[in-house]
């Protein structure tokens, strides 16, 4: 009979295999996540671009004290990225937590306050309540980082682009953004050369206090940027990787078309940010309450049209809107002033869950008109933009009155649903040049650009059309000047136009492999609070106990197999 070996035989072995298993997992950084939303999955894209991180980062979150569970859940998720992150770059990407102000004093603190700000972080005042109601207490919460490296220092809002009166839902959609925030700031710090955007100037576009915020807060801080008068160049440089039309009001010609057909045929990117039809809330201010809005006659049909969508003559209305101030009596001699949804003031929102326009607040618009996708070989179109299931499309030349839905006859009328507003194309796009051009003339222009005329794109290629000429301009205060990009100038509500378009040059520029972990969509499971307020003293008493007695349980149970095995043993032998 084989001699048994001792006890601390077996001990040795398991702590051996223990300290096996611990060597081969501290290679596995993924974990293993069996939540049905993935909330602790990383996308394999992120991991990749950030495992060739070249330089030591590290984030600072403002998210720690005494604030409140949601918060403390958004800081816990920016813990989760970022030690990801660690463990991917070996120790590269580094993370802490600060109070903001903390020990300083009243004087240095509101320099700091205002120093966050212009990175781009917005406080927000937090007011949460005791479960018996008894006590309110309100925190000013900054709710984002600051991540550093040797090339600079990135500002993120947790919640840019996030509805901050939505609440929990906002907080759980800033969850879901936080690896995609987290990776795009990298991505920013580890550019060599940033990518250059064009702003277009010729036919009219927008260059005044309205476009404040979109040059100096977006363009300007993340990318380089520069003016193109369209008339002063022979051709488009293709120095610039993407060029932005802004809110024309000028027709365009022959030769600015062929100026901007040959740019996209040569890798060149477009925004269009276009108003076909002249409508705009100043004209109805100035007015006695109405105006006609009429054709632009922008000269734009034919070129946007072979590249796979059409620009329509029309105003999209919509029941979901932003609110403006509105006369609704009189009292005396004084008017009687209230704010009220605007028609055509449409919140519009993302229908088919694209990456740029995913989990986003609905972007404020202004008079918008619909857009057509027409057949075009080798393109294929996302709609970014639509109304909402409440919508319709006035026809121009149409009057508009300063008046809001007001009867059950008029809402009858708002029944369209998702009227596309912002359309983005992809694929190789052809010439709406060829066969148009005689070949002396195209000698000529490649004589003055040094590059060969093309019928067709050398390359894939992107461009985004936006019907509302208005939608990344920001209003401007009598008091406090130019105002946040997509903000309500009465209300001060701010709405997702910024991120929209961060999202949109991030797209076009170099990310958009890294955009896809936007489409993340964490649900918000909350506790049935009638339950929690009647079993809370048990369910307290059980987590308490039940880590105490689960050891206590395995071990009556392995002794009860063991002598129930061995007496079975025994029976067998007699």
């Amino acid at each position: 009979m084989r001699k048994s070996r001792p006890y601390y035989f077996h001990w040795a072995g398991g702590m051996l295999i223990i300290l096996v298993m611990n060597y081969i997992f501290s290679f596995w950084t993924s974990g293993l996540d069996l939540t049905a939303d993935k909330r602790y999955t990383i996308s394999e894209a992120s991991i990749a671009f950030v495992r060739d991180l070249n330089e030591p980062m590290e984030l600072t979150v403002y998210l720690d004290g005494d604030i409140p569970l949601g918060f403390r859940r958004l800081a816990a998720s920016a813990a989760y990225v970022a030690n990801h992150y660690h463990s991917v770059t070996k120790g590269k990407f580094s993370i802490k937590f600060e109070v903001p102000g903390e020990g300083l004093a009243d004087s240095t603190k509101a320099v700091l306050f205002d120093s966050l700000q212009q990175m781009g972080i917005h406080p927000t005042n937090v007011t949460s309540q005791k479960q018996d109601q008894s006590q309110r207490k309100e925190t000013l919460v900054f709710p984002g980082a600051i991540l550093s490296s040797a090339n600079g220092q990135v500002g993120i809002d947790f919640l840019e682009g996030q509805n901050k009166l939505a609440g929990q839902d906002a907080l759980v959609n800033a969850e879901a953004q936080m690896e995609y925030k987290i990776t795009r700031a990298i991505k920013i710090l580890q550019r060599t050369e940033p990518p250059v955007v064009g702003y277009l100037l010729g036919n009219g576009e927008t260059l005044d206090l309205r476009v404040y915020d979109l040059i100096e807060n977006v363009l300007k801080k993340e990318y380089g940027f520069g003016l193109i008068n369209i008339d002063s160049i022979p051709y488009v440089p293709e120095d610039f990787d993407i060029l932005l039309v802004n809110r024309p009001a000028i027709p365009f010609n022959e030769t600015q078309k062929l100026k901007l057909d040959q740019y996209i045929m040569h890798g060149g990117k477009m925004i269009w940010a276009l108003d076909n039809v002249y409508a705009s809330l100043d004209s109805l201010q100035k007015s006695k309450g109405s105006f006609v809005a009429f054709d632009m006659g922008l000269n734009l049909d034919d070129l946007l049209f072979k590249y796979g969508v059409r620009v329509n003559r029309d105003l999209v209305q919509d029941l979901e809107s932003d609110q403006v101030p509105s006369i609704v009596g009189n009292m005396g001699n004084q008017p009687q002033i209230q704010l009220l949804p605007w028609p055509y003031a449409p919140l519009a929102g993302d229908p088919g869950y694209h990456p740029i326009s995913r989990n986003l607040d609905k972007v404020l618009t202004a008079f918008p008109q619909s857009i057509d996708t027409v057949s075009a070989n080798g393109i294929s179109k996302s709609i970014l933009l639509s109304s909402s299931i409440y919508s319709r499309k006035v026809s121009t030349p149409a009057l508009v009155e300063w008046k809001p839905v007001k009867s059950e006859d008029d809402l009858k009328k708002f029944s369209e649903k998702n009227i596309p507003i912002a359309v983005l194309l992809e694929g190789t796009f052809s010439s709406a040049f060829k066969n148009r051009i005689a070949a002396t003339e195209q000698k000529e222009l490649e004589k003055l650009s040094g590059y060969r005329f093309l019928n067709a794109a050398m390359q894939s290629g992107q461009m985004i059309v936006v019907a509302d000429g208005d939608i990344f301009s920001n209003p401007i205060s009598e008091t406090d000047g130019p105002l946040d990009m997509g903000s309500n100038r009465y209300t001060r509500i701010q709405y997702g136009n910024k991120e929209f378009l961060k999202n949109i040059l991030f797209y076009l520029s170099d990310g958009k492999g890294l955009l896809t972990s936007r489409a993340k969509n964490f649900q918000l499971r909350l506790l049935d609070k009638e339950k929690l307020e009647n079993e809370q003293a048990f369910w307290k008493f059980f987590n308490l106990l039940a880590p105490i007695f689960l050891p206590f349980f395995c071990l009556i149970l392995v002794r009860f197999i063991r002598k129930r095995k061995y007496s079975l043993s025994t029976v067998q032998q007699a």
